[in-house]
């Protein structure tokens, strides 16, 4: 889910914001591929930058590709059946904890509402993945984990090169490290189909809008947080004041 560098109520941060949390609330029909219909549309203006709408829905992206990717590192950590595989899935745990972390610190700075669930083709990928063993498991992590961070960078790019926004900047910044970093390791396992990889991020899912899109959390529902490992070597997210 990258350049190699590293909420109720009424909104307010940096003394600057003059729009309520409703109108940041991820829209319902946001999916994976698409951002609103007015990407370029200002929703807030904070002391870091004005908001668009592209901005507000990448924080969101970022947060949901690390609900499903996290514990699939978990899974290919433990299970797979090579030592790049196990090292793969290690770097998944650690980077996405690390930009979960930024990420849930960004939105709460912005007023962002996050999700607690990925969106359910992204549940299908992790569901898919935790049934399968052995080798199949081991060449769809990777081919899979390939394809969605190869899209994704395209996605971290554009917002990278167009958001006036410091702190989704910094996001960026640290999502591209993270996302380049999992597109290396899961390609050092020699298993990454690349065939298969490339036409799953170059061609749109056949799939309703609903199901490109996170759930929204449960009102009173605890914030989901992904736990960095014990020895986490993931870079720590940039301060922006």
């Amino acid at each position: 889910m990258l350049f190699s560098r590293k909420a109720a109520g009424t909104l307010f941060v940096g003394g600057a914001i003059s729009m309520t949390l409703g109108s940041l609330l991820y829209p319902s029909m946001l999916g994976v591929q698409k951002v609103s219909s007015a990407p370029e549309r200002v929703v807030a203006t904070p002391a870091t930058g004005p908001l668009t709408e592209a901005d507000r829905d990448f924080v969101v992206k970022v947060r949901s590709a690390g609900l499903w990717e996290y514990p699939v590192g978990q899974k290919a950590s433990k299970k797979g059946t090579t030592k790049a595989v196990r090292n793969a899935g290690k770097h998944l745990v650690d980077g996405d904890a690390s930009l979960d972390a930024a990420c849930r610190d960004v939105a709460n700075q912005l007023g962002i509402t996050l999700p607690n669930q990925p969106s359910p083709q992204q549940q299908g990928f992790e569901s898919r993945l935790s049934a399968e063993s052995g080798k199949q498991f081991d060449a769809d992590m990777a081919t899979t984990v390939r394809a969605t961070n190869g899209q994704f960078l395209t996605t971290i790019a554009s917002i990278r090169s167009t958001t006036r926004n410091s702190l989704v900047r910094a996001l960026a910044d640290q999502a591209n490290d993270t996302v380049l970093d999992h597109i290396t390791v899961v390609e050092k396992t020699g298993l990454v189909d690349f065939a298969q990889a490339l036409a799953q991020e170059t061609t749109s899912p056949n799939l309703p809008a609903q199901d490109l899109t996170p759930p929204p959390a449960v009102a009173g529902q605890p914030q989901v947080v992904l736990t960095p490992p014990a020895n986490s070597t993931a870079s720590p997210s940039p301060t922006v004041g």
